[in-house]
């Protein structure tokens, strides 16, 4: 009986509410497909050693077990990432507040906006390709060059081959290219900020720039500023085709490598889609823990 009124409950629920359901449908199943599929999909043929032309065979956790124990290799990919993104998340969040934040206040900004979204919509490898001929590592590059003129260096740099040099190179590049989605986000929001709030601010003794951003800007864009930092330092943790186009693959010493570049290497080298599938997982609970803390953070 009882089991028969939860039911007449439920059925009576869906028949009120399924306009709302309907609309909410297209992106469920978008989500299901392209989202929460792959992933189940990656962790299922994480369990297994498939190399995609005989048939898988279950290995139960054995590939976390190698990643985990035996690969230290992915340890320095972690590591690498983690400091790309440390540095190149932060970094190129404030840095694309701080510029929508001054555009905002120019005549021009349409102009100047697109300059500097512009090297975020370019290819990776194409942008690197361009720094290269400033961190060329013979004396031709225009960083050795210059530094060989003035009398600071003797013999050229090698930027892309020394392993001490090769990462803060690949973060340079990705913080110069790092103007993307957050940055126009952060436009959208200060150009939505409402202008009366200004006007009172100034009856109120708000005076400066900064007083203005710190009291009345900053608390209307609380949900562009979780977007933009949710968005800018998970998306640090894929970073792949620059460091590859600066250092190859694999890297000297390993110094350029991440983990996005090690989950390559198994998968579309050497062909090993279980091992490689375990490393998506790792990079997915990454991205997602960091997340989550990041969203839990600047929530208030």
């Amino acid at each position: 009986m009882a089991t028969a009124t939860k039911r007449s409950k439920f059925g009576s629920f869906i028949r009120k509410n399924w306009i709302g359901y309907a609309m909410q449908a297209p992106y469920t199943i978008l989500f299901i497909i392209f989202v929460l599929a792959p992933v189940l999909i990656a962790f299922i043929i994480s369990l297994t050693d498939y190399n995609m032309f005989q048939d898988p065979n279950f290995v139960g956790f054995k590939n976390y077990e190698l990643l985990m124990v035996d690969d230290t290799i992915f340890w320095t990919a972690v590591g690498n990432t983690l400091v790309y993104a440390v540095i190149v998340g932060p970094v190129g969040y404030f840095l694309s507040f701080f510029a929508a934040w001054v555009l905002n206040q120019l005549k021009f900004r349409n102009a100047f906006a697109l300059a500097f979204y512009a090297p975020s919509i370019t290819s990776g490898i194409a942008m690197s390709t361009v720094w290269l001929y400033f961190f060329s590592s013979d004396r031709y590059g225009l960083i050795n060059n210059v530094l060989m003129n003035i009398g600071i260096i003797n013999d050229p740099i090698l930027w892309t081959q020394d392993p001490k040099t090769i990462l803060p190179v690949i973060i340079i590049i990705a913080i110069w290219m790092s103007m993307g989605t957050g940055f126009l986000v952060f436009l959208a929001g200060l150009q939505n900020v409402d202008k009366s709030l200004y006007e009172a601010g100034a009856i109120d003794g708000v005076r400066s720039r900064f007083q203005e951003l710190k009291y009345l800007t900053l608390p209307q864009m609380k949900p562009q500023l979780l977007f933009g930092a949710v968005n800018t330092i998970t998306g640090a943790f894929g970073v792949f085709d620059i460091a590859i186009s600066v250092a190859g693959l694999p890297s000297p010493n390993y110094a350029g490598h991440t983990i996005v570049a090690h989950l390559y290497d198994y998968g579309f080298i050497r062909f090993q889609m279980g091992y490689a599938s375990a490393v998506a997982v790792v990079l997915f609970l990454i991205t997602f823990i960091v997340g989550r803390v990041v969203m839990h953070a600047l929530r208030e």
